[in-house]
C-alpha cells in the first residue's frame, strides 16, 4: 500500500512537471487530482506553479474538498474534479490545463471538436468533445461538469480551458494530450476548408469497438466490460518502450490500431 502511494505521488509530480514543460499551463494554472480510496483524493496545491509541485506540497482532500493531509491549500476548482468523480465511479484521475490550441477554441466558441474526424480519436476519447458554457467556479460550473462527465471523457470550458478524466492518471493525461492534438489539427485544417466529419456508420462501428474495449462511459452504456485500459497515445506522442508498463501500452495501442483498420475495411465493403 505504501509503495503504491509513493508511485501515485511520483506520477502526480511527473504529470504536473510535464504540463509546465509542454507549455500547457502558466503561472499557477491547472490542477490534477487522483482518487485514492472512497472519499479520499490526492491533489496538487493551489498557488503553486506546476513545475514546483513536489512531494512536500501535495495534499489530500475528502469528498467535500476539505484538506485532510498536507499543509498547502486546496485549489479553488477542486469541486469541479469532485463532480467528475461523483458522475463516474470508473474515473480515477482528473487533469485540468490550458493547452493553447484547445483553449483557443474554448475561448473563441468554435465547435471544431464537436463532431469526430479521426478514427483513432473516436476509440480513445469518444465521438465528441463538447464546449461547456462559461461559468465561474461554483455550483453552476460544478453542475455543468457533473452532467457532462456522464457522457464524455473530456470537455472544453468556454473562456477557461480543458478538463479530461480517465481510469488513472496516465489515461487522463493522454486524453488531455489528444484533445490538444485534435484542436491543433482542426485549427490548421480551417485554412484548407476545415475538417470533414467521419461517416455516421464508421463512427457507430468505432464506438462499438470502444465499448468492447472498456474505454470510458460508452462501455457502461453499452454493457461492455468494466476493465478499463489506457487509451492509445496521440499520434505525436513520444513512445519509449523502456519498462513493462510501456510495453503493455504499446501492445494496447497496436490492438486498437488493428481494430480501427478492421472497422475501416468493413465500412468500405
Amino acid at each position: 500500500m505504501a509503495r503504491a502511494m509513493r508511485t501515485t505521488r511520483q506520477d502526480m509530480i511527473a504529470a504536473s512537471h510535464e504540463l509546465a514543460r509542454r507549455g500547457w499551463v502558466a503561472n499557477h494554472d491547472g490542477n490534477i487530482s487522483v482518487r485514492l480510496a472512497e472519499g479520499r483524493y490526492l491533489a496538487t496545491p493551489t498557488a503553486t506553479a506546476k513545475a514546483d509541485v513536489s512531494d512536500r506540497n501535495l495534499i489530500e482532500v475528502d469528498a467535500t474538498g476539505k484538506r485532510i493531509a498536507g499543509t498547502a491549500r486546496p485549489f479553488s476548482e477542486i469541486a469541479l474534479h469532485l463532480a467528475a468523480y461523483r458522475a463516474r465511479p470508473d474515473v480515477g484521475a482528473v487533469v485540468h490545463a490550458h493547452p493553447p490550441y484547445a483553449t483557443a477554441l474554448a475561448c473563441s466558441g468554435a465547435s471544431l471538436l464537436a463532431a469526430p474526424f479521426m478514427p483513432e480519436a473516436v476509440v480513445s476519447i469518444g465521438a465528441t468533445i463538447p464546449t461547456l458554457p462559461f461559468a465561474a467556479p461554483g455550483p453552476e460550473a460544478t453542475s455543468l461538469i457533473e452532467r457532462a462527465a456522464g457522457d464524455v471523457d473530456a470537455v472544453l470550458c468556454a473562456n477557461h480551458g480543458v478538463f479530461a478524466w480517465g481510469a488513472n492518471l496516465e489515461q487522463a493525461r493522454l486524453r488531455l494530450e489528444l484533445v490538444e492534438h485534435l484542436a491543433r489539427i482542426a485549427t490548421l485544417a480551417v485554412a484548407t476548408g476545415g475538417v470533414r466529419p467521419l461517416p455516421d456508420d464508421v463512427v457507430a462501428a468505432l464506438l462499438a469497438k470502444r465499448a468492447k474495449s472498456g474505454l470510458g462511459a460508452a462501455a457502461d452504456k453499452a454493457g461492455g466490460p468494466k476493465t478499463v485500459i489506457a487509451c492509445a497515445p496521440a499520434p505525436h506522442a513520444d513512445v519509449r518502450v523502456a519498462s513493462p508498463a510501456d510495453s503493455k501500452r504499446a501492445q494496447l495501442s497496436a490492438a486498437i490500431r488493428e481494430e480501427l483498420i478492421a472497422v475501416l475495411r468493413e465500412s468500405e465493403q
